[in-house]
Formats: C-alpha cells, structure tokens, sequence
C-alpha cells in the first residue's frame, strides 16, 4: 500500500482489498474463549471434536475479531477512516479450527457522500473470509465512513 492515506474518493465499487493470511493457533483460540465464550468447543479439543464443529474451534466473535483485524491491516489502518455505523450482517458459515489459516477479500460494493454530513462519503463493503482449503468460513457486508479528499484539503 502506499504511503498516501485512502480518502473516500479510493473507493470505488469493484474495487478489492485482499485480507490476510492469518494462521489460527490452538493457544490463541483458547485464549480468546477463556476471557470471551467460554463454550467447550473452545476450550478443549476432544470437546470440539465431539461436537458438530469437528475440532477445537475459534467461536464465531473470535473469528469475527480475525476478521477485523485483517481488514484493520489491509486498508483501514491507511486511511481516513470515521468508524462505522454497524454490521448489515455476518454468517459464520464453517468452523475456523486451529491450525487453519484464513484469508479472504474485501470489495467495494457502492459509495455515497453523506448529506447529513458534509465532507464524509460511506463505502458499502462485502467481505468473504476463507480457510486454506478455499472454504467461506465468513461473510459479512457493512458500511464504513470516510473523509472526502476534499475536505482534507480545506482543513489542510
């Protein structure tokens, strides 16, 4: 990525955002339940091999957590990013198992400058998240505000 911050104006629909890789740890997973969810399947690895999750698995908000902090990395981190106003959804579609590594996409999907505030553009994205084996194990689409180039300029 360059050096030169992502305004709205870099995000045009079609546009891609590669997540990742990620590798998932068995340490790391049981670390996020103990403090998080606290289910078996996350604790222990014969728990989560008797359950319908095949193996010791991250839990959905874990995987969610991978998620942003991929999507952190990739582009958010590099730009003028306001937050978001939520999540139009997310699917946890296969169980993220240790030793799995997850990467995936980001696409824009479609922009808007925002009338009710001046200077700030909301970027509608979609985000698929796989395993290694090319397995959607996460899907999700959300909306993020950005600052228009400009009004950087204006206040530069």
């Amino acid at each position: 990525m360059s050096d030169q911050k992502l305004a709205f104006e870099d995000f045009q629909p079609g546009r891609r955002f590669a997540l990742g890789p990620r590798p998932v740890t068995a340490a790391e997973i049981i670390a996020f339940a103990r403090e998080f969810d606290p289910q078996p399947m996350h604790l222990d690895e014969a728990a989560g091999r008797a359950s319908i999750l095949g193996g010791l698995a991250a839990s959905g908000w874990h995987t969610s957590a991978l998620f942003m902090r991929m999507m952190a990395e990739s582009f958010l981190i590099n730009s003028f990013s306001q937050g978001a106003p939520g999540v139009d959804f997310m699917e946890w579609r296969k169980p993220v198992l240790a030793g799995d590594t997850l990467s995936g996409h980001s696409t824009v999907m479609e922009t808007r400058a925002l009338r009710s505030r001046p200077g700030i553009g909301m970027v509608k994205f979609r985000h698929e998240v796989e395993n290694q084996n090319g397995k959607l194990v996460c899907l999700a689409e959300n909306s993020i505000m950005f600052i228009l180039r400009e009004a950087l300029e204006k206040t530069a």
